[in-house]
């Protein structure tokens, strides 16, 4: 049988990845019309048009679905995690956009705000917010910008759970993660600019306190 094939093959099988990339697209697009809770996956596999069997072939339920659909989006999320540089201080004529980088997690947050509001809100997924704070710690421990192990791998391959206790790192995720969900549940009241020019002062005193050296 087909699905057989499909759930058996190598992770690299274009079959496979068509699939995956389908049940994806089919919950991103049902994410942003109601929250994740009210999700089935006989919602998630008539709206990509494959049957059950395909689904439990790639998946576990919903939420596992859910975790690999916005993993690519996070990945994007964490480049701008390794671009912050905490420690540069701001100008005193601070300009319109006193740390592009900074903005550009921002924007990426609203850019997808319906995902990440389900995901992440009250109603969301334990597991994707878990993921989410891991990678953003495992990047912000391998930015340079905090206190790091010398050899620590780059974020994209590392294992989260296996980082150092690296309390910077750690506070630096909870409080951007923290800050972003906040700002998407009120409705993004602010813009990605205004958000930076709040968030950027918290995150200068925070690499001061902690003895990162600066960057020129």
């Amino acid at each position: 049988m087909g699905m057989t094939k499909s759930s058996s093959a190598l992770p690299g099988d274009r079959r496979v990845r068509r699939t995956r990339a389908a049940l994806q697209r089919a919950l991103i697009d049902l994410v942003e019309e109601r929250d994740l809770s009210q999700i089935s996956v006989a919602d998630v596999v008539d709206r990509a048009e494959v049957n059950r069997s395909t689904f439990y072939g790639h998946y576990r339920d919903v939420h596992e679905l859910a975790e690999a659909a916005c993993t690519s989006m996070i990945d994007d999320l964490i480049g701008f995690v390794l671009a912050l540089d905490p420690a540069h201080a701001n100008p005193s004529d601070p300009p319109e956009d006193p740390d592009p980088p900074l903005t550009a997690f921002f924007a990426h947050f609203a850019e997808h705000a319906g995902l990440y509001r389900s995901l992440l809100g009250s109603t969301g997924s334990a597991r994707v917010i878990e993921h989410v704070r891991l990678r953003t710690m495992a990047a912000a421990h391998s930015s340079g910008q905090l206190p790091a192990t010398d050899d620590a791998p780059p974020p994209d391959t590392a294992d989260p759970s296996g980082i150092p206790h690296d309390v910077p790192a750690a506070f630096v995720a909870g409080a951007l993660i923290g800050v972003a969900t906040d700002w998407l549940q009120r409705g993004c009241p602010r813009t990605p600019t205004e958000m930076t020019i709040l968030t950027k002062p918290l995150m200068a005193a925070l690499s001061a306190g902690t003895g990162t050296p600066r960057t020129s």
